[in-house]
This record gives C-alpha cells, structure tokens and sequence, in this order.
C-alpha cells in the first residue's frame, strides 16, 4: 500500500489543490515558467478611495496592476471616459496606470476634483480600482468679527466660542496667548471638542486680554489665527457657590451615531462652584475595560474600536457638593460594509468546477453587486458556464474562453468594499521543474527524498520507476508524497540507481531521470581512551576513523567543547592527538569530530593531570644567549644567517627564535622573524625591500628564553612597488549621506619603498557607473558625500610608492550611512501563556524601510494597572531585545491578574523606529502571596483571637483564607489538624473551645480561584487559668518606621537586668529570624539597613528566659524616595553638641551658686568636714557617686510619673538667688538613632525649715546643694 504526505520540496513548486467544488491553482516561482503562462489582471497599488490632496503640488492617483500579457490601463473621471491625452497637464506612467496630474506647472486643483476610476485590462479580462475620490484641501481664513470684551462675575461660568472656519480636513483647534504659550487647562478650565475654550467657574487669575484661538490645517501646514479675546473678572463678597449644569450637551438626553471599528467619543461639560467632577456609567452595562480611556480631566469619555455590543445609553454625571445633574446619550452604533469572506482567484483546468463566494456584513445588511470585466453582470456576455446565486457564482465545466476578472461590490449607505477576483482557465501539458539528472547522496540507513517538482493542468499524475526498464514502484518500502517527492524511509546499498519520474494528464506525459548513491557510513574504530599523566610528561589520543571511500573526511579536534588553544605543544597528526610538557591547564576534555558531507560522528575522553614524582635536585637554567651572529648569501629578497649556541645549562635548547630590527622605520622595535629547532644553528630568511635589517637569536629551553645575542650587522634592502594593499578594507557610513572608506595601513617595512600613497576607488553597485578614485596617503580613512541611504557600493584600496602600484586590489561590499527605520511593525498580536509569561507575535517590517542593517526587534512593554486594585501606579517600561529578523519573543516576569500594554519597534544600526500602535493584554489570576502580617492576641483559657492583613500582592481575586491549626506538646510532637474556610472579607477570627495551657501552631494563607498561596505560621498558648502573671511580660511593642529604619520600643515587667533581643525578618517569608541583641536593659532599638517599601515581622525577647519573648508586630517602610529634607533634631553629632552643652550649663550653675552662698570664702571640702552628720552627707565613701543614686537604679525602665520628694526641704538663705527642685518628667520621644529625649519640668515647694536637716535631692543639683 502507497503512504502519502506533505513536506516542503528543496526548490519552489507548484502546488495543486483539487476539490469537487473548488480548484485553485498557485504559480510557482519558477521565472520561466511565469514568463509562459497567461493571467487575467489584478490590481495591486491603488490611491485611497477618500484621496485630498495638497493644492500646491502635484496630484499623484496611484494605479498598479500585474498579469500576463501585461495590462493596458484607461481611467473614467465622475463615470465617464477620462482622455487624458487631450489634457496637457496630466500623463500616465510608462508600464503603469499611475495618473500624474502637474499643479506646479500651472494647473488648478479644483479643476480636477472629482470621482476616478481605473480599469486594467488584457485578453484574460478586466480589473477595476475603487472609486477614488479627490478632493483638494482647503484652509480659509477666520472671518472679520467684532469680539465684545467678556465681564463675568466671580464664581460663574463662561464659554470662549471658537468657530473655526471649514476646513478639509477639520482644522485641530488650541488655545494660545500672545506669547504663543498654551494656555494651561484643568477640571475647572478646559477646551470642548468643538473647540471652545469652558469655564466652569471664572477666578480673578482668569482675567487677561489674550485669549486666542488658533486652526491649524495640517495638510497645508498653515495655521489660522482668531482675534484676541478679553476677559475681565470682577469680584463680589461673597462668592455664591452654585450646583452643577451642563454646558454642553444641552438637555437631559442626545443621540450620537457612530460607524463600527471608529474612535467613540462622547462629551459632558459642566458649570459649578466649586468645580463639578465628571463620572461616567453605561446603563445596564458595563464600560468596556480594556477599551475604554477618559480624556480632558473625565470630561470626555473615549472608546475605541466600537463593536454593535456597545450600542446602549451612556449616562454623565457632574457632581459637587450642592448636588450633581446628568446628562444621557443614546449611542448607536452602524456599520459599513465588512468582509466575511472576500473573493478569491480560480486557476482552473478545462472541464473543471468552481466557485467564487463574496459574503458581507454591515448594520445595516449590505447588498452584494457582481460585475465581470468591470461591466454589471447582468449586461455582460453570456458565459453558459456561469450561475449567479445571490452571493455565489457557481462555475460548471469551465473552457479557455471563460477567463475573465469579475468584481463584487457590497454597499450599503455608510459604504461600500469592491474586491476582484479573476478565474484563468488553463490547459497546459505536464512540466517537471527538477532539474534533469539531479544526484542525491544519502548515508546508508538514513532516509532518501528524490524531488519531482511538477506543473500541469489538469493536475498530472505522478509515477515513479527505478532503472530504464523497470516497473512503477509501489509498496511499503516507499513513501510518495502530494508534491511529487519520493522518500524511501531506510535507504540500502542496493537502493543505488537511476530513477525516473513520469508526470503525464490528458494533454501530455514528460519524464525526468535523477540518480541515487548510497554512501557508507563514517566511524570511529578506534576512539580516544581516558588519560592520567604526570605534570610536563607527554599524552597522546587516538582517533583511528573508517568512511566511505568517496567522501573526504575532515578531522578536528576540541577541548572542552572549543578549539585547542594556539600553542605549540598541541600536535594534530592524522589519526592522533599529541600534547607535548602537560600542564594542569591541559586537564579536561578532549573531542575528536569527524565530518563529512553527508555525516558526523565523535568521541570523547578524559585527561587528568597530576603531580610528577619527586626527583633529584638537579639544576635548571635558561640557556646562555647565542653568539658570533654572521650574515652570508646577500640578495635583493633573501639571506642567510647563521650563530654558535650558548650553553643549554641542562636542559636542551627546543628551537631558537629570529627577530629582525628595522632601523629605517622602527628603529629600536624587534619584530618576530621565523624560529627553528633546537637543532638547527642556519636559516635563509626571507627579506623585504626598502628595509635596513638587523638580527638577533633568542635560545628557548623547557625553563625558559635566553638573552638575546648580539645584534648582527645591518642590510638594507632595495625598494620596489608594493607587494600588498591595506587589508580590512571596510565601508561604512557614519551620517545617511556618507560613505566612510576605511582601511589599515601598511607598516613601514611593506611599503617597499619611499612615496607610500592609497588609491581609494569606489561605485554604486548594481548600477552601471564608472569607478570614482581619489589619492590619498598618511591616513587610513576617506569619507565619500552625498550618498544615498544605504545602498551597497564596490570598494577598493591599492597601495603604490614612487615605483609603482601594488597588484589589482579585491573588491569588498560596503554600504553607505544608515538612517532610522521608516515603519513600524504590523499585526502585532499578544498570546497569554500563563499568569507571568506572554508571547507577542509581529509582522516584520520590508527589508526596503529598515534603512540599514536590520539588527533586530525591540519589544517595550508596562503595566498599566492591577486588575484586582483598579488604581495605576507609576509607569516603569521594560524593554526585551530580539536579535536577527525574529518575528516572536517571550516576555517574562508579568504580574498575575494584571494590564499591560506593549509596542514593537524594529532597530537598525542608526537606532529605532517608530513604535507599533499600543496593543493592550491581560494576564489571567495566580496564586496570592502570603498575608502581611498574622498576629495573635487575647489569650483566654479556652480562645485566641487571630487578626491578619491581605496578601501584598492578592495576584486576582481573594475567594477565601484557609486556617490550619494543630495543638504542639512538651515534646514538641503535633497533634490532629483542623482546617477552617474564612471569608476573603474577613480580617479577624475568635477560635473558641481550645484546651487551656496549651500550645498551637497556626498556618495560615489566602486563595484565588487558581488556587492557594503561601502561607504564613505562628505559634500562640492559651494561658494556664483568668490570672495572668505579672512577671516576666514584655507588652506593648510598638514600632516607628521610616524608609530604611524602624525605632522599635516596648515594656517590661520582670526581673531586673534582663537582656532584650529583637528578633525580625519579611512578613511572609519562610526565612529564619534575623537577631540584634540590645545593649543594656534599654526598652528601644533601632533596626537599620531596612529596604524601602517592605513589610516587616518583629517580636521581642528577653535572653535567660527561655520561649520567653513578646507577640508579632508587622510594620512597613515608607517608600524610597528621591531626597528628603534631613531633619537636625534626628542627628547625632546635633543630640552630641545639645548634651555638652547641657552639662557645661549645670556645672555653671553648680558654681554660680557655691559661690553666691558663701561668697567664695572657703571650699566645699570644710562645708563637708563641718557637717559631720552621715544623713545629709551626699557622697560615697567607697565610690564617690551621688548618694541618692545607684547603678540598679540607672538600669531600671523608665516608669511614668515623676520622683516624690522627701518632707525635708532646703532652707533658704538670705540671698535673692535660689535653685527650685527639678523632677524628672514623662514626656518623651525616641528620635532616629533610638536615643531617648525627654522634658523635665519643676515645681518649686515652701514648707517651714527644721534646724538645718536637707531635703532629698533627687538631682544632682539638689544633691550639691546640700553641701552648703
């Protein structure tokens, strides 16, 4: 039995498709045959069918069109003949139907306004254009008016009219004053759509004398200017605000039409104070989301590319706070004609049948017209092979005569498509466009493909035969496919032979014979084996191969997977691989590949370098330099040097190295000569004219190089024309009128002689010019003007000096300057993988608009919005590069359940080009990612109450949130698991019936409808019995944060010299606990080095107690921003310089008042010694501190309240100068560096003094105070 199937053939072919109905036949590219066969015409470049033109220059109405005899063209103008021979302004293109029509000569636009058709037409039928309609634009001036000076009362509204005058096309319409500064517009100001300028409410700043509206009408490039505009506002006290209405649309309801696939946009402006705010609903509807965009600060509401589905009413409501007032547009929206399914060409064969289907939809439904050459069907002649049927005409035993190209129109009263479809019967014998005696050589085993490329028609049969006698193949063994193509799936030895294709139909038979040879195999009998060697030891691979006796193999061999680094102790032979001195870099991989033409095989192996054995301490050295350099044989390009060697110092000299001086051109510079065996002590060298030689020899050893001898005596050579030109030889243009030549110079000693010149040569290839040349010498550049844009050019640079030219240089392709692309790409189309990756797809630009190298495609895409938060954010663009003429890529990293828009822009060497219009996509939901924060609170005996916060990142619509917990004993062992469902509207939880003084882990995480996300887990203890104890506790933990900081502070209730710890990591995440210890027994810390924008878990604990630490905080930093004022309070070397200077103060005061008291008679140590009473003694004896204060004390958390005072108070002395007592207060605030300021205040108390007791101080001031 026969298989057949489709597979692409080496070389293009026709392909024939034949069905009971329809037979469409495509040409192949085949230039011969293409110049034979005949075809109907088809249009293939015509002018828009809305067509205004530039009154200035020349009209230019395009008509292009192919087939075979070539078409003659003719034009109708307003449905009559148009004789453009009796008109001398207008001539047709030669070989085209191109109308030119000379405005510039003297001619008149408006003369030849009208409707113009053109009909292409050979013996196979007749194609028409559109009706091309044309029309000249116009820009008038404004009319003369007289403009009244607007006063307006303070808070009212006010209309600016602009009343452009008609224009074609409209003129766009902008608001400027004298100093051509566009007025600035907002909620309050803005301009309307007819162009006047809205004021919903007037302010005082509104008034100036410069309103001016100004036209501009593109396609003339001229702007219209109207008469100034003043406007005074005046004020009134005071100013009465007033509830929205409409300005425009008038009324409570409007009507608004608009064609299918057009820009929908529909208009609410409103007066009010304060200014009205604009909304937009659709009744019974929703506003399209990916289409729909609000302009003009909500004023106007746009929607794009409208369909029937958004008929309905639009509704706009204005509002403010004194009430709002709406306004309700019926949209209706119609369409002109639109293809359903567009004719398409028959290519038939005689006897055959087709059919030609034009199917056309529009609102409202579109008739459907048929013409045949141009002419109404139903006028046209008799064609008994035809039938009409509405939207089909059905064609039945078609013949040579009923060629002809027939047009359908579908038309209804918003428009109308015209489409040309041409049925070409053809009776032609069978050809075969495989070339004859094709040979195909096909390794044994592997499948053989024999093309047979085909045409005819009807469609021949094919069949194939083996050998000049042999019969039809058939069988399993082959597989012959639709486009004439024999395979043989395991081609044998004895599938070698002649095989003949035969193509025959009724009209003939043609046969075409193409040869097969079966090759051979190529192998590897012996394959490279792995290899241990000792360090600067010798390792040889073997790569013994086995192929066909026809085919020349080439061997190469790899190291690591790349080429064998350049060095000389690699020695390729024929069937081996030989590395001489092994080093530890030469460890690896070693890969012998073989290639043929037809096939490939390797193999690998192993080399592992190791250390060489110890061995006697013998003596190594570089070799001592040679000596007694002599030059003999002297000739104009050659010479022999000879020397002695020096000692080799134990170990062999392995080559010498020649370098030569030129003392003519780089004296000083030794250049590398040749070099020889070890050996070896003579070498004839090669010389070069116009050079003054030296020489000297380099002895090389396993250790190393010698000295270099002495250098040998000077020869200068003759000079002679050059024996090279400049090679890398380049153009390339640096501006899109230029052609840089480049080239590199030729040394001093290749010039040959003195007088060294470049002739530089040039021309535009595939163009028929001469070449242009230019003699230049010390540069290695030459830059050629006023080229055209990339266009290839024929460059060649010859080097001569004052005895002539070098040989005839090579040509090389350059290209001139290159300039931005002109387009963008197409058809770009946008396929959602998954929630983070999406493929975007695009038409690729002409190689002929690219304007250079094409380099690749440039994909910009951002995210628009969050479809779960509906709010935007700031828009960070991502750009992804495609490389070479790649028409797809992917885009990866998207947010799930997310907007985004992207653009295509093709990219040449000069830069980018236009970008694509904005296509718009959605990626679908993902999982959510893990709440921000999960904490536990009010622990009772038998409940725990749980409060979360939404995911940060929801990535779709939250359905629900999932509460797994499971009770933890002493032995940290889990028990039962219990699941809850929570509402995704929920934020809290009270978990009841718990058993007391028991520990819980909770995990806990959120769901979309894709599924669950991560999860967060904590763990809480139901307490032991309503008494809670009062030690150890830290509560109340608070957190500051700012953007790369967080102050966090709490309370402590326990044991003195307790050691805190903050422990803290990302909400969310599963990573461990970071730790900072706290120095001391202080109740704050800052956490530095926090990134911006991230939520934070934080809990503090006490060391020594162990499980003892407080609950979860969550807090976020502020966002990053891009500077911010730095508040001094928050410094430290500010807190440093506020502290001394506290203390110089004090200690001021402390002397201030010693002295005062005592008059500064006697020191304070004889106050000590006449008070020997133990009480008011303020000083240790042991330590020295303060009496009244201790380091347990220091240590102690800061309480609320402030100190009491003892009953005993100071006496008064009798001067005025006295000190109140300072008590501590509780107002205070940790600034950024977590130190803590706080305010004291005092109250000065009088109570009756007793004999000369002190009261307790409870500062030092108090304290010193005592001392008197």
């Amino acid at each position: 039995m026969m298989k057949k199937k489709s597979i692409p053939a080496s070389k293009p072919f026709l392909i024939l498709f034949l069905c009971q109905i329809i037979s469409a036949l495509d040409v192949p590219l085949d230039s011969k045959l293409l110049e034979e066969l005949s075809q109907p015409p088809t249009i293939t470049h015509q002018s828009p069918k809305d067509y205004i033109v530039d009154p200035r220059e020349n009209i230019v109405i395009q008509c292009e069109a192919k087939g075979k005899p070539p078409p003659s063209f003719s034009w109708t103008r307003n449905g009559t003949h148009f004789d453009i021979d009796k008109d001398a302004q207008v001539t047709m293109k030669p070989n085209s139907g191109t109308l030119v029509i000379n405005i510039m000569n003297g001619g008149k636009a408006e003369a030849y306004e009208g409707v113009y058709q053109c009909t292409a037409r050979n013996e196979r039928g007749a194609a028409i254009s559109n009706n091309i309609v044309i029309r000249p634009s116009r820009s008038p001036l404004w009319t003369k008016e007289k403009l009244e000076p607007h006063q307006v009362r303070e808070g009212d509204s006010l209309v600016l009219h602009c009343r452009p005058p008609v224009g074609l096309p409209p003129p766009i319409i902008f608001w400027m004053d004298n100093a051509f500064q566009r007025l600035p517009q907002s909620e309050r100001v803005s301009q309307g759509l007819n162009g006047d300028l809205y004021f919903s409410n007037v302010q005082p700043e509104d008034t100036r004398e410069d309103y001016i509206c100004y036209a501009r009408f593109n396609h003339t490039q001229t702007i219209q200017q109207k008469q100034p505009i003043s406007v005074k506002v005046f004020s009134t006290k005071p100013v009465t605000e007033r509830q929205p209405i409409l300005l425009t649309p008038t009324g409570s309801t409007s009507t608004k039409v608009e064609l299918r696939g057009n820009v929908l946009l529909l208009e609410c402006i409103a007066a009010g104070l304060p200014t009205p705010v604009i909304r937009w609903i659709k009744e019974g509807g929703e506003l399209p989301a990916n289409r729909t965009f609000f302009e003009n600060f909500k004023k106007t509401l746009k929607i794009i590319d409208v369909s029937e589905a958004d008929s309905g009413n639009y509704k706009c409501i204005a509002r403010n706070t004194l009430g709002s007032v709406h306004h309700v547009i019926s949209v209706t929206v119609k369409a002109a004609p639109y293809w359903i399914t567009a004719p398409r060409n028959l290519v038939l064969s005689p006897g055959e049948d087709g059919t030609l289907i034009c199917r056309a939809n529009g609102n409202p439904k579109p008739s459907i017209s048929w013409l045949a050459n141009g002419v109404p069907i139903a006028i046209a002649p008799e064609d008994p092979s035809r039938k009409v049927d509405g939207d089909t005409i059905i064609f039945s035993h078609v013949q040579e005569r009923s060629s002809a190209v027939y047009q359908c129109n579908a038309s209804n009263e918003y428009g109308y498509l015209l489409a040309n479809a041409f049925v070409n019967v053809l009776a032609e014998p069978p050809r075969i466009l495989t070339p004859a005696n094709k040979l195909y050589q096909v390794i044994a085993d592997s499948p053989a493909l024999l093309d047979c490329a085909y045409f005819g028609s009807p469609k021949p049969e094919i069949e194939w035969f083996k050998g000049v006698k042999g019969s039809i193949l058939r069988g399993n063994e082959y597989v012959f496919h639709d486009n004439g193509t024999l395979e043989i799936p395991v081609a044998q030895k004895d599938s070698t032979g002649t095989y003949t294709c035969v193509a025959r139909n009724e009209l003939g038979k043609i046969q075409n014979e193409v040869h097969l040879e079966i090759k051979d195999p190529t192998m590897i009998i012996k394959q490279p084996e792995y290899k241990v060697v000792q360090r600067y030891g010798q390792v040889s691979f073997e790569c013994i191969i086995k192929h066909d006796s026809t085919l020349l193999p080439t061997v190469i061999w790899l190291k690591d997977n790349d080429e064998l680094p350049d060095d000389e102790r690699f020695l390729v032979g024929k069937d081996n691989l030989t590395i001489m001195n092994v080093t530890d870099k030469d460890d690896g991989t070693y890969t012998c590949i073989v290639n043929t033409t037809l096939d490939s095989v390797s193999a690998s192996a192993v080399l592992t370098v190791v250390a060489a054995p110890p061995t006697p301490a013998i003596i190594y050295a570089r070799p001592n330099p040679p000596f007694d350099l002599e030059l003999t044989g002297q000739l104009e390009r050659s010479i022999e040097l000879s020397w002695i060697p020096g000692d080799e110092n134990n170990s062999p000299i392995t080559h010498f190295v020649i370098e030569y001086e030129d003392g003519l051109h780089e004296p000083g510079v030794w250049h590398y000569q040749t070099e020889v065996p070890g050996t070896q002590t003579t070498v004839q060298l090669k010389l070069s004219p116009y050079v003054n030689y030296s020489f000297r020899v380099v002895a090389v050893n396993k250790i190393g190089r010698s000295q270099p001898s002495e250098p040998s005596e000077q020869y200068l050579t003759k000079s002679a024309n050059p024996d090279e030109n400049p090679a890398n030889v380049q153009g390339v243009g640096s501006e899109p009128d230029n052609l840089v030549i480049t080239w590199e110079s030729l040394k001093g000693f290749q010039s040959n002689g003195p007088g060294l010149q470049y002739k530089v040569s040039w021309r535009q290839k595939d163009v028929d010019d001469e070449w242009t040349s230019v003699i230049v010498a010390n540069v290695s550049k030459y830059i050629v003007s006023g080229t055209p844009t990339f266009v290839p050019y024929e460059i060649k640079v010859q080097a001569l000096n004052d005895l002539g030219y070098a040989p005839e240089p090579s040509e090389v392709i350059g290209h001139s300057g290159e300039d931005l692309p002109m387009v963008a790409p197409g058809n770009v189309q946008v396929h959602v993988v998954n929630s983070t990756l999406a493929k975007v797809h695009w038409d690729p630009v002409p190689l002929k608009t690219v304007r250079g190298h094409l380099q690749g495609y440039k994909v910009y895409y951002w995210k628009v919005q969050s479809l779960s938060r509906r709010s935007r954010r700031h828009v960070e663009k991502k750009i992804l590069t495609f490389r070479g003429n790649k028409t797809f890529g992917m885009l990866p990293g998207l947010e799930p359940y997310s907007s985004y828009k992207l653009n295509v822009r093709v990219v040449n060497g000069k830069g980018e080009g236009p970008a694509s219009p904005d296509k718009v996509f959605k990626t679908p939901e993902g999982v959510p990612s893990s709440p921000s924060y999960l904490k536990i609170t009010n622990p009772t005996l038998d409940s725990l109450t749980l409060e979360w916060g939404s995911p940060t990142h929801p990535n779709g619509v939250l359905t629900s949130y999932i509460l797994k917990f499971q009770p933890i004993n002493n032995t940290h062992e889990l028990g039962p698991l219990v699941e809850i469902r929570i509402p995704a509207n929920e934020s809290s939880l009270i978990l009841k019936n718990l058993n007391y003084s028991t520990r819980y882990k909770f995990y806990f995480n959120a769901q979309t409808s894709v599924g669950s996300g991560s999860q967060i887990t904590e763990e809480a203890v139901t307490i032991m019995d309503e008494v809670q104890p009062l030690y150890p506790r830290i509560r109340n933990v608070t957190t500051a944060a700012a953007e790369t900081y967080a102050n966090i502070s709490w309370e402590y209730e326990g044991p003195d010299h307790a050691n805190f710890y903050v422990e803290y990591g990302v909400a969310g995440s599963k990573e461990d606990w970071k730790k900072e210890i706290v120095n001391g027994s202080r109740s704050f810390f800052v956490l530095k080095g926090l990134t911006p924008g991230t939520a934070y878990k934080v809990r503090v604990g006490a060391e020594g107690l162990s499980g003892f630490r407080s609950s979860e905080d969550v807090f976020e930093t502020g966002p990053a921003m891009a500077s911010r004022q730095v508040d001094i309070a928050t410094q430290g070397w500010f807190i440093g310089l506020m502290c001394a200077v506290a203390l110089l103060i004090l200690i001021l005061l402390i002397v201030c008042f010693i002295r005062r008291n005592k008059g500064g008679k006697y020191p304070v140590k004889e106050k000590e010694d006449a008070h020997a009473d133990p009480e008011i003694q303020p000083m240790k004896e042991d330590d020295g501190t303060f009496g009244e204060y201790s380091d347990a004390e220091d240590h102690k958390p800061l309480k609320k309240g402030s100190r009491t005072p003892s009953d005993r108070t100071v006496k008064k002395e009798d001067s005025d100068d006295s000190l109140v007592d300072y008590g501590e207060g509780v107002n205070g605030q940790f600034n950024e560096d977590g130190s803590f300021i706080g305010q004291y205040s005092g109250k000065k108390e009088k109570e009756p003094a007793e004999g000369n007791e002190s009261s307790e101080a409870p500062s030092p001031v108090n304290a010193m105070n005592s001392f008197v």
